[in-house]
């Protein structure tokens, strides 16, 4: 099968392309950036397209002579994002259903069990596109992920330079909901089986790993991989947007990623019993723990590629004491907007 990996040159993308090309398919990598192979060990083995998803042109071009596409396209480093996300997403699903494509594949995201309208705007952006592109002629398959579990995944990258920043760590009264992570591997395995002929599911599928955790457990988890000491303190009042502000302001990712992310920590992000993907050669999916000890030790799909950004690898020159660039800017940017909106 021939299939362009929308989104390529990102996290997912750079580690499924890959996985694609030892199962035997053929790859179109598409990046909206110029494309640069050689920031890849795959670069070579793929053809290459620049493809700007809300460009009716550019995804015409893309989609020429391909049996599948995989969507792997978000823009959460910057304000706004939920409007670009769902025309890309109807720029793509009109594109589909006037080519000769089979198959569609998205990479969404869980969604709680909780009213359309109490979604953060992270997850009502992601369910926003799930439901474009599913309605596609095509036959869709829109797989949930929560918190993926590997070396330069955002998720990952904030808990670890939270965990090693933060000796003592506070943690907000209500961030005491559920989480069910998934090892960048098993992430990647979902993928390349949604484009085997069998079973050909369509709709949404959960993908997550055996374990079910609250997130102070999650920060714990990463500092016995990294074998740190850390304390965890709980704070009674910590409102959602000094908790997104702060934690912005401590991590090298992209501010506006960071808060959106946080908007989404008050809900259950759990599996659904019912639609949940279970790996079809029936190999055990990894554990939280053994996750946590690859991503650290750099071992596998879960250890960093030279293609990660740069800020993945980023430290603060004395953690928790002095602010890093990046918060002085998130803090900035964050006044800026507060008086905007006054």
């Amino acid at each position: 099968m021939r299939i362009l990996v929308l989104g390529a040159t990102g996290y997912v993308g750079s580690r499924l392309v890959p996985a694609l090309l030892e199962r035997g398919h053929e790859v179109v990598a598409a990046s909206s950036s110029e494309p640069c192979p050689s920031r890849f060990t795959w670069g070579q083995s793929v053809d290459w397209v620049q493809c700007d998803v809300t460009s009716t042109a550019d995804v015409e071009a893309a989609l020429a002579d391909v049996d599948a596409v995989c969507y792997l396209v978000h823009s959460l480093s910057r304000r706004g994002f939920s409007g670009p996300d769902l025309l890309g997403a109807e720029v793509v699903r009109r594109g589909v259903d006037a080519s000769s494509v089979t198959r569609l594949v998205y990479l969404s995201g869980l969604v709680p069990d909780v009213p359309t309208g109490e979604l953060s705007a992270h997850l009502a952006s992601r369910l926003d596109v799930e439901e474009e592109l599913l309605r596609s002629s095509v036959p869709t398959l829109a797989l949930r992920a929560g918190v993926i579990i590997g070396a330069g995944s955002t998720s990952f990258e904030i808990i670890r330079q939270l965990a090693s920043l933060l000796v003592v760590q506070p943690v907000p009264w209500w961030l005491r909901s559920r989480i069910q992570p998934i090892a960048v591997t098993d992430a990647v395995r979902a993928l390349v089986e949604a484009f085997d002929p069998e079973p050909g599911l369509v709709g949404s599928l959960d993908i997550g790993g055996p374990d079910v955790q609250r997130y102070p457990r999650l920060l714990a988890a990463y500092s016995r991989a990294a074998r740190l000491v850390r304390v965890r303190v709980p704070v009674l009042l910590a409102p959602t947007a000094v908790v997104a502000a702060g934690a912005a302001g401590l991590v090298q990712a992209p501010f506006w990623t960071v808060t959106a992310l946080v908007g989404s920590l008050r809900h259950d992000m759990v599996c659904r019993p019912d639609a949940t993907w279970t790996p079809a050669s029936g190999e055990a999916l990894m554990t939280v723990k053994e996750a946590m000890q690859r991503s650290v030790a750099g071992l596998g799909l879960e250890g960093p590629l030279p293609s990660d950004p740069e800020w993945t690898r980023q430290r603060s020159p004395l953690p928790g004491l002095l602010p890093t660039p990046t918060s002085v800017r998130a803090g900035a940017s964050l006044a800026w907007h507060r008086l905007r909106s006054l």
